[in-house]
């Protein structure tokens, strides 16, 4: 005989119930075919699950263990039941996410945390890389969007701009380029370098902002990269939404190259043509637009 787990049903509601008689009404069966089943049930065990010399329907010590064991199959059960009428309903078992290390943190957790309470049923893995490393990241491992500051097109991208980021060139308030005006390229260059490294396994291409000198310190995230500038180790491009206080105060400002010191890109949501959003992917674009929208502020600080 085969554990059937309907009679784990039957099990809770003899003991809600109290007696077979009752039990059988609520279960729309005859008396004798719930006796039926839990004789069966014992039998199949070679367990008393019920003491039939008390009044009322109670379950023995042995009874009791095994109907809370068949109550966490019958919650398994329930689980997979809602599961797979999640997946019909066009929620995606899983959302994989590669963000950009160069992008605010804030705006994407609270899409998330949007999300969690619309209760959705998708898993969702959140991957932060930076540079290259994100499409390499996307690509490799089949994700569904990547959050990217910038990336090599693909025919088959589907492309949504968000509303653009604006970073400063910066150095410490006491290092000796922040008392210097007008400066070129190649005084520029006799200072160290902060920026930050490609988690790409194969980088293809200098970045575009970097200034080509020889002393260059690469480090793994912008709050990194922070610390080095607060330091006077170098100077460096900072998003602006994680150095206003530092600009406000004066210990950190920017760097009067003759280039600029600001320039402005647009991040931007990618998701693969050939590979339809579910209703969790599309509900996360949505809110990133929404999030993305909103005035950023320190508290984005990510890397």
């Amino acid at each position: 005989m085969k554990l059937d787990i309907e009679t784990f049903r039957i099990l809770q509601v003899l003991v809600e119930c109290g007696s077979f008689a009752k039990a059988a009404e609520r279960l729309h069966k005859a008396q004798s075919a719930v006796s039926y089943q839990v004789r069966k049930l014992e039998q199949h065990l070679g367990v008393t699950l019920f003491d039939r010399q008390q009044y009322r329907a109670e379950l023995t010590p042995q009874g009791r263990v095994i109907l809370a064991e068949g109550q966490k199959l019958l919650g398994q059960l329930s689980h997979i039941e809602q599961l797979a009428h999640s997946y019909r309903e066009g929620w995606e078992p899983k959302l994989s996410l590669v963000i950009d290390g160069a992008l605010p943190m804030e705006p994407i957790l609270t899409a998330l945390k949007r999300m969690a309470e619309h209760k959705v049923p998708t898993k969702i893995q959140l991957t932060v890389e930076f540079l290259g490393g994100v499409q390499h990241r996307f690509e490799r491992d089949n994700a569904h969007l990547m959050l990217v500051k910038d990336y090599q097109h693909q025919l088959d991208y589907q492309v949504t701009p968000l509303p653009d980021i604006c970073s400063v060139l910066l150095v410490s308030g006491v290092h000796q380029l922040a008392a210097m005006t007008h400066i070129s390229l190649m005084q520029l260059q006799q200072f160290v370098e902060l920026t930050i490294e490609d988690s790409s396994p194969q980088p293809t291409a200098l970045d575009d902002m970097q200034f080509g000198g020889d002393k260059v310190f690469y480090l793994a995230g912008f709050m990194m990269k922070k610390h080095a500038l607060l330091k006077g180790l170098g100077f460096g491009w900072m998003p602006t939404f994680l150095v206003n206080t530092e600009l406000d105060n004066g210990t950190l400002v920017p760097v009067d190259y003759v280039g600029g010191h600001r320039h402005s890109f647009t991040p931007k949501l990618v998701a693969t043509a050939g590979r339809p959003l579910g209703r969790a992917g599309q509900l996360f674009t949505q809110l990133i637009i929404e999030e993305f929208s909103r005035p950023q502020t320190d508290a984005s600080a990510m890397g």
